[in-house]
């Protein structure tokens, strides 16, 4: 016969009370063994075993309704255990998303008004967030005739993953406060408006009129990508596929500026340095950068990195 054990020896064994173990009892979830002549509970060690399991699964958060159907063979333990992964899920969701709103009070000293904004800012739903950035593109857009420039730049629009971190909720947060900022519309809408629909800033040693049509941008952006694509993979300025892709970029500033001297246009190009567009478009929208990058899990951007222009104008320069 197998080995029967007291009740407080099985409280030792599996360091539950006494008082626990009697209730699992009277629940009929464990049933004891045996009783002996005085009333006293014996318990065999298939009893044992599932007081432990009741033990552990009581930790991780099990209904005792669950754990009945479980010992009953109603459901299997990877029904139950994939429930409350799905549950443990959803808390820790809900802990990250409030340790990131609790941080980012204490950093800034936030408001009443503004804990509340934080809060409805970590718990939106994908569309929503959606909805937020694209809010902001279509306002600092609005009538320029630039959206497939804004296409190009998609690789750049945060992305929060489905089980994001601390790190990437509280930057989350800074990014749509960000872009919900009336200054800052202003100022990207500026830039993209003198970049695209005004005059260009110093058209006697930078002749790029700016493009009016869709057809005109769709094109900027089909060169602006080829070279970007050929800045991240590495190709030589000097290569035969550069020189191509610069002479195509050459000829389309001289047609947009209705300049027929194509060698004067690339002259022109040559001597117009990218830095200060690179530098303002740093200044301007490195922290949404900066921000859209941890979002999305990438590496940072680099201070002054506008590879495509960068690499357009050392392509052109090295033209023969």
């Amino acid at each position: 016969m197998d080995e029967l054990y007291s009740i407080g020896e099985v409280a030792r064994r599996t360091g539950l009370s006494v008082s626990a173990i009697r209730f699992y009892s009277d629940a009929g979830i464990v049933t004891p063994a045996e009783h002996t002549d005085a009333g006293y509970r014996r318990y065999d060690v298939d009893g044992i075993a599932r007081l432990e399991l009741i033990r552990t699964l009581r930790e991780l958060d099990a209904g005792i309704d669950d754990i009945r159907r479980l010992l009953a063979d109603e459901i299997t333990l990877d029904d139950l255990a994939t429930a409350h992964l799905a549950v443990v899920d959803r808390q820790l969701s809900r802990f990250r998303a409030r340790r990131a709103v609790l941080r980012t009070i204490v950093r800034q000293r936030g408001t009443t008004e503004q804990v509340s904004l934080m809060h409805k800012l970590v718990t939106m739903s994908d569309d929503d967030r959606e909805r937020l950035v694209d809010e902001f593109w279509t306002e600092v857009t609005a009538g320029l005739g630039i959206d497939d420039f804004i296409d190009y730049l998609r690789p750049w629009r945060p992305r929060l993953p489905a089980d994001p971190t601390c790190e990437q909720l509280e930057a989350w947060i800074e990014l749509a406060d960000l872009v919900q900022d009336a200054d800052f519309r202003q100022a990207v809408r500026g830039y993209f408006s003198d970049v695209f629909a005004g005059p260009a800033a110093d058209q006697s040693t930078q002749p790029q009129p700016q493009p009016q049509s869709d057809a005109e941008v769709e094109h900027l952006v089909e060169l602006l990508t080829e070279a970007r694509a050929a800045a991240e993979a590495g190709l030589p300025v000097d290569s035969p596929q550069a020189r191509e892709l610069a002479g195509r970029y050459v000829a389309s500033v001289a047609a947009r500026a209705g300049e027929p001297d194509v060698a004067d246009v690339r002259r022109q190009l040559v001597d117009a340095d990218p830095g200060r567009q690179v530098s303002r478009h740093a200044e301007l929208l490195g922290r949404y950068h900066s921000l859209t990058a941890t979002i999305n899990g990438v590496p940072q951007p680099k201070a002054a990195d506008a590879p495509a222009t960068t690499w357009l104008h050392a392509a052109v320069s090295a033209l023969p």
